[in-house]
Parts: structure tokens; sequence; C-alpha cells
């Protein structure tokens, strides 16, 4: 995914009122953004560090700056649109990236099943049957290369694993993809100390028959892109 035009460089002064971020530009200006990530952010939000920005050309958003990405102290960078999760899985999908999820004739997003709604459903697969997909943005790195999700206490994201668990545990296809927008991650495991019954939930998930993976995407200020697949632990090690 490209970002037309490239985005542009700034640094980061506050987070704050959740969706609000200010940072100031090169010239010395400072530039309020909205920020577009719904959790706590934690480890995306060095004091002073590097950020970079689009800008939309919608006359009629009050902020048409969008915060998209930081790097850290260690150099990495990490993408904190989290709206950008889906498509970036969506154009892997399309391309055949992703090998569990090859040989599907149909791809339809954004799709109301039972009590929530499905980010994909791949339809038209070898037997006929389809798969419902989930996509989840992680963003917190720890030490040693792990990445943890959630960054917060996520009662929807816990709600979407027992529903995609439900329907595995019926014989029906249910997938989980974790989109790593974080250049420092190695490794992907639940946050059992910041949300245990999320994590409880991907472990019956994982047993349940529900395909889980990871795929890490490279980012610089032209494009983003999903490039490589990376390991899913049950427990953090």
């Amino acid at each position: 995914m490209r970002y037309e035009p490239p985005l542009a460089e700034a640094r980061l002064l506050r987070r704050y009122k959740r969706f609000l971020a200010d940072v100031v530009l090169p010239d010395g200006r400072e530039l309020t953004l909205h920020c577009p990530n719904t959790g706590s952010m934690r480890g995306c939000m060095p004091e002073g560090g590097r950020v970079w920005y689009s800008t939309s050309t919608n006359p009629e958003r009050k902020y048409p700056h969008t915060w998209e990405q930081v790097e850290t102290a260690a150099g990495h960078r990490i993408g904190v649109h989290t709206g950008r999760a889906n498509a970036l899985v969506a154009e892997a999908l399309e391309a055949g990236l992703i090998p569990e999820f090859r040989g599907y004739a149909r791809l339809r997003r954004e799709v109301k099943v039972g009590r929530s709604r499905v980010d994909f459903v791949l339809e038209g697969g070898a037997r006929g049957e389809s798969c419902h997909l989930e996509v989840k943005s992680v963003t917190l790195g720890v030490e040693r290369g792990l990445g943890l999700f959630p960054d917060a206490v996520s009662e929807r994201a816990r709600r979407h694993l027992e529903d995609l668990t439900e329907r595995a545990r019926s014989g029906l296809s249910a997938a989980l993809c974790y989109c790593v927008q974080h250049t420092g991650i190695e490794r992907v495991a639940p946050a059992d100390d910041i949300d245990p019954g999320y994590a409880d939930a991907l472990r019956s998930a994982m047993g349940a028959g529900v395909t889980v993976v990871a795929w890490q995407a490279d980012l610089n200020a032209g494009e983003i892109t999903l490039v490589r697949p990376l390991p899913v632990l049950a427990r953090a090690e």
C-alpha cells in the first residue's frame, strides 16, 4: 500500500484526548494530528520521537492530518494507524501472499454475522467452503523481539475470538491474522498480564482449530506492505 503523497515527518510532543496528538514540524511550527488508534499505544509514544503523518484533501475534516507511523528509541518503525491493518491484509489476500488463505474465489469485507461483524469472509474454497477471518493490529513490542496483543483490555477482541472458536467447534473454517505493524517484532503472543481473558480465549481458539497466523509489515514514508510470516505463541516466552 503506497502513501500518495509520501508521509511528512515531524517530532512528537504529546498525545491527548485519545484521538489527538501534537507534533512539531522541522520549521518549528506545531501541528495537531488525528490519532487513529483507540488502544493504549504503549511503547508507541516516545517523547520527541520521529513521527510521520498523512494529509487528507477532504475539506470537511476538522483535523486533516493523520498520525501514521512512529520511530522507537531503538530505531524500529511502528504503524500506529490501526485502520491500515485490514487494508494491508486485504492486499495480501488478493495477491495470494498468505498460504493458509489461498484458493478462495471471493473476498467479502465487513460482513454482519450474528452479534458482530467479521472483517473478511473468504468464499468459494476448493470444496465450496467459506472461512471467517478476523484481523488484529499488533504494535506493542517488548523485550527480545516479542510482540504482544492486546495493549489494553479489549472485550471486543475477546468476543471476536469466542465467535471464531464457536465456528471452529462446529466444523467450519475460522481464522485470525495478526497484522504486525512493528519492524522490531519477531514473534507474537497474547498479553496475559494486560488482558488474561483475551489470552485464555486465544488459547481456546487455537485448541479448537482456529487458524492463527501473524504477518509483519515493512514500513517507510512511501509505503507499507506485509512481507513475512511470524510465529504465534500460545504464551509469551
